[in-house]
């Protein structure tokens, strides 16, 4: 199936040797034996440092052929001691618990599976006082609103931070021009929200859901518990900030934005966050995650509702349904990588048991490619940019080692169904 675009760009014919890669990918496109990743898998990036051009770390392979993070899946299954684990929270737990009912904790999240989980059963069974914390979606849906809704109604307190409109859509556009990653803006704040209330609140344990290296990161990462403070902590200079690719010293002078607009993107105070003694723990590492289990409990504790329909680019109607423009930055991850929603759903549910490896196949085979119109017009219009600029955008994005076009139509070079039998 090929994917259609506004362009009509011919000049993808080269040979494979003579291809110019894009995002220092590896130029041999490979997939993982087990599930449907493929070693084009960028790992997470300190957003707020992230340039078109910068070198991109990407998930590992080994000699088996087999991914970082299927490698992960096999060693919670095998070899870590999850009751010691879990003894290790239990001491955490008793070391900041408040003994007057004052907030000992943080928990970010949108009232999602992931933060429902978490928040739930940090109150309910480890007996910690979670202050819940929300870096709002670019669009809520409804869906998305009903379950935050649901969330802060199961017994929580929360703050709603909803940064300033218009220079949230500034930044996202900038965030999908320069660097087709429309969901930048939204991942920035969500990882800085939590930091930040606890060097203002004084409270300095926070709580996440699982470690991305879960997914591909540097596999020792797995093996801290907390998440390394470059990804949230700075010295509140905005010229050491990018925002899409743009310094803030440069959105100040060129487009406008006060200093004091900037303010919520940048990262949390270093000198801050030591005086109170802040540190970001997963809760992955301490008990065994699985993302089913997550929305299983979360339906049953908090009234999560899942989807009515599935997520389009995927098959899975619980996960990621917040914002309206979470679809699209999958539709970007696929333009950029050759990997798209369903691929991402399939390989974690084929490290978790849910479905067999020719499952998730088959699933990435139907559903990958498809492109997420529910949203478009809505989510051009609060860019401010024309369909023809989205589509000179997005095809700018494809690498040519990724892409070719044949009759009018992109289609990928390499796909975990067109794998030789």
């Amino acid at each position: 199936m090929g994917v259609q675009s506004g362009t009509s760009l011919d000049k993808f014919s080269a040979p494979e040797a003579e291809l110019e890669v894009k995002y220092s990918l590896p130029r041999q496109v490979r997939f993982c034996a087990r599930c449907v990743i493929s070693n084009q898998r960028p790992s997470s990036t300190v957003e707020f440092k992230n340039t078109k051009e910068q070198k991109k770390e990407t998930i590992a392979f080994d000699a088996q052929n087999v991914c970082a993070a299927c490698q992960y899946a096999e060693m919670k299954d095998k070899q870590i001691d999850w009751a010691a684990r879990e003894r290790e929270l239990v001491a955490l737990c008793d070391r900041y618990r408040s003994k007057s009912g004052q907030y000992d904790c943080i928990v970010p999240g949108s009232g999602g599976k992931d933060s429902a989980f978490t928040s739930h059963i940090l109150k309910y069974k480890y007996g910690m006082h979670p202050l819940t914390v929300t870096w709002a979606p670019h669009i809520y849906t409804e869906m998305g609103f009903r379950n935050f809704q649901k969330w802060i109604h199961s017994g929580f307190d929360n703050i709603l931070f909803t940064p300033n409109g218009k220079v949230h859509r500034l930044v996202t556009r900038l965030a999908f021009e320069n660097l087709v990653h429309p969901f930048q803006p939204f991942i920035i704040g969500q990882r800085h929200i939590a930091p930040k209330v606890s060097s203002n609140y004084g409270i300095p344990l926070i709580f996440y859901g699982e470690n991305q290296a879960e997914y591909g990161n540097n596999i020792e990462d797995n093996f801290r518990p907390t998440m390394d403070p470059k990804f949230f902590e700075g010295d509140g200079d905005p010229a050491k900030v990018l925002l899409g690719g743009v310094s803030g010293d440069q959105l100040i002078r060129q487009y406008g934005v006060g200093a004091d607009e900037l303010q919520p993107y940048l990262p949390a105070d270093r000198d801050k966050l030591r005086a109170v003694g802040t540190a970001v723990h997963y809760l992955g590492y301490y008990l065994k995650w699985d993302p089913q289990e997550c929305y299983y409990y979360a339906v049953e504790h908090s009234g999560f509702e899942a989807n009515n329909e599935r997520t389009e680019g995927s098959y899975s109607k619980y996960s990621s349904i917040d914002d309206r423009v979470d679809m699209m930055h999958y539709y970007t991850t696929f333009i950029k990588y050759g990997i798209g929603r369903a691929s991402y759903d399939a390989a974690q549910e084929i490290r978790n048991h849910k479905i067999t490896r020719e499952e998730g196949v088959a699933l990435v085979k139907r559903y990958d490619e498809e492109f997420p119109k529910k949203y478009l017009q809505e989510i051009l219009e609060y860019m401010g940019i024309t369909e023809k600029r989205f589509w000179d955008c997005i095809d700018g994005a494809r690498s040519p080692h990724l892409w070719k076009r044949e009759g009018g139509e992109w289609k990928l070079r390499h796909a975990v169904w067109m794998e030789p039998a």
